[in-house]
């Protein structure tokens, strides 16, 4: 079993950053893959990035490509998500993620946090 366990969400206006953190603990010997999703209000969760165990493979939706990035201290157990020149339209609570196939463009996550509000004004 993994845990993860999400920071760093909040209230920002539009163009403002913040950064989200991810931290695992558990079985985090393994090598997971490690994804950021979303979900706003009556949508669906949507894979936002996800970095290989290396990190030598990144994916970002389009939505986010330039703006964004992840990254991750495996010695800390732990993952990122830089969101700069945040827009309304990235409110949404986001969910970090893990599972242990190292594809990062598929689904099929193993384990779930609770998530991080992100509310961005106009």
């Amino acid at each position: 079993q993994v845990q993860l366990v999400e920071s760093g969400g909040g209230l920002v206006q539009a163009g403002g950053s913040l950064r989200l953190s991810c931290a695992a603990s558990g079985r985090t010997g393994s090598s997971y893959t490690m994804g950021w999703f979303r979900q706003a209000p009556g949508k669906a969760r949507d894979l936002v990035s996800a970095i290989s165990w290396s990190s030598t493979s990144t994916y970002y939706a389009d939505s986010v490509k330039g703006r964004f990035t992840i990254s991750r201290d495996n010695a800390k157990n732990t993952v990122y998500l830089q969101m700069n020149s945040l827009k309304p339209e990235d409110t949404a609570v986001y969910y970090c993620a893990a599972k242990s196939d190292p594809y990062v463009y598929t689904m099929g996550y193993d384990y779930w946090g609770q998530g991080t509000q992100v509310t961005v004004s106009s």
